[in-house]
């Protein structure tokens, strides 16, 4: 039975994830140990470094793409380990980014990869049988798994299971143990704060006789007997469970021996449950993680403080192969969560939580409380930005934008970022590359109200930013009326094929400065929607993250030249880009073949291993091909091509009718459904070089 509060523990749990990856990152590196930690931070009480941006952790990409193999293969029946296996093929980009990439036998979640992409299947793939023990046991196995948790509630028997199969991907013995363990606590803290309860739960899902049990209870026992100071567990674990009784570069067992400690010692508070974990040492974002994600189901909303979870505001980065789902914000994916939740349930969810995930789209309805939906202020000092449960528009929450003393000429920019560049990070944790999630030609849409208390007219100027030239590009000013509720809409003005990096609303008072304006702004049903229509002008790109603006990269050597994207690579290699679930679409690109037998536009893509291509493929040959876990020629028409010879390739794809064209004849027509939305791109499927420009996109 789902309970009521199931959305708000979902968001809470999540949360606590990432504010324990966040606390921990910093000081993860082993020689942070318990005692430098203490030496150079003291009691860890709040967040040891401060980040524009936080960037990308393998710890929140595998939970987010590992679990979408529920949408993309057990759609309609019980999950299979195989299908995960596949979920880690299609996210990935093959060396960078998802994951640590340390080296085969080295980072076990990289030889995995390279076990599945050379046809191992799954458990295989992860077994102490093909990569030894040492490999097999890391601790892998359960730092991934904490969303198995989440969208089985109360559930432990189910948890314990998805969890399992999960992890066998990549793990086996402890590591599936560990696996199976945290998602059951997680499920567990749906119905329970108390920590023992918790802990029991996660440990009847587990052998008795394995040692991550023996483990536990040792830690356990050492509590019941010096239950006042964490500091005496640490080294008791340290002295008998610790990194120099095992091989590998991160052992899942004095790992675990941190969680049980933590949890303990954090005698039910997820703050200091996450301190404790990130002051341990070893691997403190991977514990620190798990253990907040347990706690923050636990506690509920109470259970997140300010100083952890503001620095958030609820924007994560991930680092998958789609720039477009990189950009995660937290109240919606908990939404999906909780959807994927009551499917699995076999529960009919409530129709106001249903109808407020509108895939494709950006909508945002402030029902959760304390949520911000990433907003942001250009001015700090006389604007304040939070939630506000008092008022909404046909709702009960509504983001509160409070106004302090300003007069004319003095105002801020109210803004949602949906796209972002390296200079928003402070370092390049994860390489995570973006797709912008707002365009030219759709529309924006959302309700303000004005609630003033003293002061002349307040004024409003939706805005985009062209993140090229960083202009602010203005539309109509509007006079806002106190005490009632106003829909703002606009549609979002062309860039001339440059990307948009803001939008959002100036706030501005016509008070002179004997009169300032003081009061609050209340936004609510924040909807970006329809379809989009621009250009992509590579001479207004950039080349960051080891890719070109606003492309992810998978394989070959990309880069800017006069004005073009061009690409050299010795196999198979991608650039995708756009709105992962745009539906029917047009698509035109000059493309330059210089060498090598395969250039292609691509569409529909939905990862690595999913999507169709059309261009070149063969000498003198065009094709339409189709990707589902391999390449396999769908159509193929002869045309004589040549090299350095600009083309004018096109594709159109309207329901299941796919065309292609060159220079405005139509070579294909072609009827299939197999993948009904995704990205496009590029694509090469063989050794060569390429030039790409004067990208044109259209949704239809």
């Amino acid at each position: 039975m789902i309970p009521n509060n199931y959305l708000e523990k979902v968001y809470a749990g999540f949360l606590g994830m990432n504010m324990g990856i966040r606390l921990g990152a910093p000081v993860e590196p082993s020689f942070w140990t318990y005692e430098k930690i203490k030496a150079v931070y003291g009691n860890i009480t709040g967040y040891v470094k401060d980040y524009k941006n936080f960037a990308a952790d393998d710890d929140v990409n595998g939970p987010v793409f590992f679990l979408r193999a529920l949408y993309d293969d057990a759609k309609d029946r019980e999950l299979e380990a195989e299908d995960v296996g596949r979920a880690w093929l299609n996210y990935s980009r093959e060396g960078i980014g998802m994951f640590w990439w340390g080296g085969y036998g080295v980072s076990t979640e990289h030889t995995v990869y390279l076990n599945l992409k050379n046809g191992f299947k799954v458990p295989l793939s992860g077994s102490e049988r093909l990569n030894g023990k040492i490999l097999s046991q890391q601790i892998g196995g359960q730092i991934f798994i904490d969303t198995w948790g989440l969208v089985w509630p109360s559930n432990i028997e189910k948890a314990a299971e998805y969890a399992g199969k999960a992890a066998s991907v990549s793990h086996d013995g402890n590591g599936i143990f560990g696996a199976r363990f945290i998602a059951s606590c997680i499920s567990k803290a749906f119905s329970t704060e108390n920590v023992m309860e918790i802990i029991e739960a996660g440990l009847s899902k587990i052998p008795v006789d394995s040692e991550y049990s023996r483990v536990t209870r040792d830690v356990i026992q050492f509590y019941n007997q010096n239950p006042l100071d964490f500091t005496l567990c640490q080294k008791y674990l340290e002295k008998n469970w610790g990194y120099d009784k095992y091989l590998g570069s991160c052992h899942i067992i004095p790992n675990a021996g941190v969680c049980i400690l933590s949890l303990l010692y954090g005698e039910g508070d997820l703050s200091r449950t996450i301190e404790i974990a990130t002051m341990c040492g070893w691997d403190t974002d991977c514990n620190a993680g798990n253990v907040g994600t347990i706690m923050g189901v636990a506690q509920g909303m109470k259970g997140l403080a300010d100083k952890y979870r503001k620095p958030i505001n609820d924007f994560i980065v991930t680092s998958s192969i789609s720039g477009y789902l990189n950009i995660l914000d937290v109240p919606t994916y908990a939404k999906e969560l909780a959807l994927l939740g009551y499917r699995l349930a076999k529960e009919e969810a409530p129709k106001k939580l249903k109808d407020s995930i509108k895939l494709g789209e950006i909508y945002f309805d402030f029902e959760v409380a304390g949520s911000t939906h990433g907003f942001r202020l250009s001015d700090n000092n006389k604007f304040m930005l939070k939630h506000s449960n008092e008022i909404g528009y046909e709702s009960e929450g509504s983001l509160e934008v409070i106004f302090d003393s300003i007069a004319y000429g003095q105002g801020s920019k109210v803004y949602y970022k949906p796209f972002y560049r390296r200079a928003d990070f402070d370092d390049e944790r994860y390489k995570p590359t973006f797709t912008p999630q707002v365009y030219p030609g759709q529309g924006v849409s959302m309700s303000v109200y004005l609630n003033q208390w003293q002061g002349r007219d307040i004024a409003i100027t939706p805005y985009v930013r062209n993140t090229f030239t960083k202009e602010d590009i203005k539309l109509a000013v509007e006079v806002l009326k106190n005490k009632q509720w106003q829909k703002i809409e606009f549609i979002v003005p062309d860039t001339d094929g440059s990307m948009i990096d803001e939008v959002g609303i100036m706030v501005e008072s016509f008070s002179p400065g004997t009169d300032s304006a003081l009061g609050s702004i209340f936004i609510d049903e924040f909807n970006v929607h329809g379809k989009s229509k621009y250009t992509i002008d590579f001479a207004k790109q950039f080349f960051e993250f080891q890719c070109v603006t606003p492309f992810a990269h998978n394989h070959g050597a990309w880069g800017i030249e006069d004005g073009c994207m061009s690409c050299m690579s010795i196999s198979q290699c991608e650039a995708y880009t756009g709105n992962y679930y745009t539906k029917d679409i047009s698509v035109k690109a000059t493309v330059k073949p210089i060498n090598g037998l395969s250039h292609n536009i691509a569409f529909r893509v939905q990862g690595a291993e999913r999507g169709y291509h059309a261009g070149f493929n063969g000498e003198n040959k065009v094709a339409l091909i189709i990707n589902d876990f391999g390449f396999i020629p769908l159509a193929t028409v002869e045309y004589k091509w040549e090299y350095n010879v600009d083309y004018e390739f096109k594709v159109l794809a309207k329901e299941e009718r796919i065309y292609f064209y060159i220079n405005g004849e139509e070579l294909i027509c072609h009827a299939h459904d197999k993948f009904e939305y995704g990205m496009f791109g590029f694509s090469r499927l063989d050794a060569g070089r390429a030039y790409f420009k004067d990208v044109e996109v259209e949704e239809l």
